[in-house]
């Protein structure tokens, strides 16, 4: 072993460190602090200033590559002491490899930290995030971050890049499919949910691994919905709409936050220290690390931001910026900069110990090599309770659009025809960002979850998802006129959503709509399954099919879930949470816009010069909140205990939901308020509470909601954030497009 006494004598503070830690009282856990804090100041006063910056520097291998690669020498790096982290390195063998040579071979045998981007599960993986998050099951999501952590740190990984927390409005924006969509309050407590589980109780359990809040902040709002371009919006924005989800998170103790690669209001994130020192360290105490999107601080100087990189890496480290992701700036020109008093050693330090730290939390001084068992990876990787959940996952986040003349479920006596170039698909089925997961072999089709449930069909690819070959449309024809029913499975490839996959035609692509035209004329019903990362253009399939199923891109068990669906062994219960557009003109449109002074509605002299369009509705085709049963709900009127709220009080809503059909659903029960008039103008709702419930044919259950003076606060002219007297209106329902019902006054 070539390094120094440093590694042995880490380790033992670090079983000094556990047995505190492992004691139930609360001094314990503030020693335990303690220790950790001086074990890293013992360690940053043996580190020269190369070894210090090397801790700063995240490089990729070259095992699996996510970026463009502008240095393939990390493992020399490595050897020198030159990294403190690295990503895109997965196995258990692969990472003790290099493991050992970052504890064995370097001076002061500090471990690494290994990341990677496990975005909707690890091998075993589930639907992609803005799919899940229409299940608005909190738990479930919880579950599936939890198994992805399993089973990402059974190939030796500490870290993820995940949960990206982004709200977005725009479903040009290509990223908004690892987003939880458009609103902030769901958004929040699905960032909260996933760090939960990502993280677990316990950053030293070897089932965990760090979890990482993304993109900070704002870049679910680039203009045009076009990846990496400019966000430009009012500070009451910002807070109030897109800043609460990533508190959210350092609420549940996220570990790790992630810069974003926009500009905002003309100062690139990478570089802002509005965000990074005033908001994310003096406001909310955030005390984990912060690392760059790939190579977002070499990006300051095309944005004409810096003059050059040696600026960049100044700018980026003095704004708050701990560790530099591929882009070498920090390992390349930092030690200048320090020299040049452009950077200060105590900054520099600060920066290690956010990193230290995280690493002794992990436990890799107490053992490096915890997360590399191959023993582990065995027995973890797509167990069969993982499989299962991806199925759970993958039902509950489909959600029915339409279901015209209860042609869904079907009738398992009746012959479908199965169409459309993802119906017999494993390798876009789960989507972008699907880490390991297998698109060949583990991964099941439509046609393959009918097989596997013995249904009668037929099967057709018709078309491709993209190009012009009209070839194969005539045997689509012709097992569509001798069915009874069609199934259309079509959408988006995986790689047409995600980063760099911004689209401004929002129709499904290539022939799938001609083909829809020339199977609708043979008059057999239609039932369309789309896989996709966005809400699509669907106006036209609307007019056209019977049924439209929303399966987004769901998962390794997708094929199963899809087949559970539509035949009715499960009753879908999903529900948007991103408005759907009639067209790409609508865009961006979502359901808590902000009032206007000439609403649609408005009458008199002035009724024809109102916010409209002359072309096309201004209501979304499908709004957020809404999914269809196979079942009916009915709601009651609300019931408030008061029609007054004071400041230190509450009102209960109460509200009677029946499930008036046949067979037992699920319903997501919504509650929405509005702000009559405030010092600034206020949307024409907000979502402010949710319930799911599971109700029998024929069953009544009484919902409760809770309101405080915390649910009416909001950044006031002032910037301050408050409360304000005034009277609200409020609704309870199945989606976001019902009719206000009673009110109250805050006093």
């Amino acid at each position: 072993m070539k390094n120094s006494n440093i590694y042995i004598f880490t380790a033992l503070l670090s079983a000094l460190f556990f047995s505190c830690n492992n004691a139930n009282t609360k001094t314990s856990v503030v020693k335990s602090d303690d220790i950790i804090e001086q074990k890293i100041d013992s360690i940053i006063a043996l580190m020269t200033v190369d070894e210090k910056i090397g801790q700063t520097v995240l490089y990729s291998s070259i095992e699996d590559i996510t970026g463009p690669v502008l240095d393939k020498n990390y493992t020399t790096y490595l050897k020198n002491g030159q990294m403190g982290a690295i990503f895109n390195a997965t196995g258990s063998a692969f990472t003790r490899k290099l493991q050992k040579i970052a504890v064995e071979e370097t001076r002061l045998g500090i471990p690494l930290i290994f990341g990677y981007d496990v975005i909707h599960g690890y091998k075993t993986i589930f639907p992609i995030p803005m799919g899940e998050a229409s299940s608005w099951d909190l738990e479930l999501m919880k579950k599936t971050a939890s198994i992805a952590a399993k089973e990402a740190a059974a190939e030796g990984l500490h870290w993820t890049f995940a949960p990206m927390v982004d709200i977005s409005r725009d479903p040009r924006w290509g990223r908004i499919a690892e987003g939880a969509g458009e609103d902030t309050y769901l958004g929040s407590l699905i960032a909260k949910a996933r760090v939960e589980g990502f993280q677990g109780k316990n950053l030293a359990d070897k089932h965990t691994v760090l979890a990482c809040a993304k993109h900070y902040a704002a870049y679910g709002a680039a203009q045009a919905g076009r990846d990496y371009h400019t966000v430009d919006m009012s500070l009451n924005t910002l807070k109030e709409v897109y800043l609460p989800p990533f508190k959210a998170a350092i609420d549940a103790d996220v570990a790790t936050f992630m810069t974003a690669f926009n500009e905002l209001n003309g100062v690139p994130a990478t570089g802002n220290s509005f965000l990074l020192k005033d908001i994310l360290r003096d406001e909310w105490k955030f005390n984990g690390f912060v690392v760059t999107d790939y190579t977002s601080i070499n990006e300051m100087v095309p944005h004409g931001f810096a003059e050059d990189l040696k600026h960049a890496g100044e700018l980026a480290m003095n704004a708050g910026v701990d560790m530099d992701m591929q882009g070498g700036v920090y390992k390349n020109h930092m030690k200048a900069s320090i020299e040049e008093n452009k950077i200060k050693i105590s900054r520099l330090d600060e920066a290690v110990r956010d990193i230290l730290r995280l690493k002794f939390k992990l436990g890799l001084f107490e053992d490096p090599y915890k997360y590399c068992n191959e023993a582990d990876e065995a027995n973890i990787i797509l167990h069969k309770d993982h499989l299962e959940v991806s199925r759970e996952a993958a039902r509950k986040s489909i959600v029915l659009l339409k279901n015209e003349n209860n042609v869904l479920p079907l009738d398992a006596s009746k012959k479908v025809a199965l169409i459309g170039p993802l119906a017999d698909d494993q390798f876009h089925i789960i989507g972008n960002w699907a880490a390991k997961g297998d698109r060949d072999g583990i991964a099941v089709s439509v046609k393959e979850g009918f097989e596997a449930q013995n249904k009668a069909f037929s099967y057709a690819k018709g078309c491709d998802i993209e190009g012009g070959d009209t070839a194969n449309f005539n045997e689509a024809i012709k097992i569509a006129k001798t069915s009874d029913v069609v199934v259309m499975v079509m959408g988006e490839s995986e790689r047409m959503s995600g980063e760099a996959a911004s689209r401004t035609d929002l129709k499904l692509p290539g022939l799938q709509q001609q083909l829809i035209a020339e199977i609708k004329k043979t008059g057999t019903p239609i039932v369309l399954v789309l896989y996709n990362g966005r809400p699509l253009n669907l106006t036209y399939e609307n007019q056209t099919v019977d049924a439209i199923v929303e399966a987004w891109f769901p998962g390794t068990d997708g094929g199963h879930a899809v087949t559970d669906v539509l035949y009715g062994d499960y009753n879908p219960s999903g529900k948007l949470t991103v408005t759907f557009p009639r067209n790409v003109g609508q865009v961006p449109i979502h359901y808590n816009m902000k009032r206007t002074g000439r609403p649609e509605d408005l009458e008199g002299a002035h009724s024809r010069y109102v916010s409209k369009y002359i072309d096309v509705e201004n209501s979304p085709l499908f709004p957020f909140g809404y999914g269809l049963s196979y079942t009916t709900f009915e709601y009651g009127e609300p019931q408030l205990s008061s029609n007054t709220l004071s400041n230190n009080g509450s009102i209960t809503v109460k509200t009677t939901v029946t499930n008036t059909g046949n067979v037992a659903g699920e319903e997501v029960v919504q509650l929405y308020i509005k702000d009559r008039f405030g010092s600034v103008t206020r949307p024409v709702k907000e979502l402010k509470g949710f319930k799911k419930i599971t109700l029998e044919k024929g069953a009544s259950t009484t919902v409760e909601f809770t309101i405080t003076s915390e649910d009416l606060k909001f950044y006031n002219n002032k910037l301050e954030f408050a409360n304000e007297t005034g009277d609200y209106d409020l609704f309870v329902a199945g989606s976001s497009d019902a009719n206000f019902t009673s009110s109250f006054t805050y006093k």
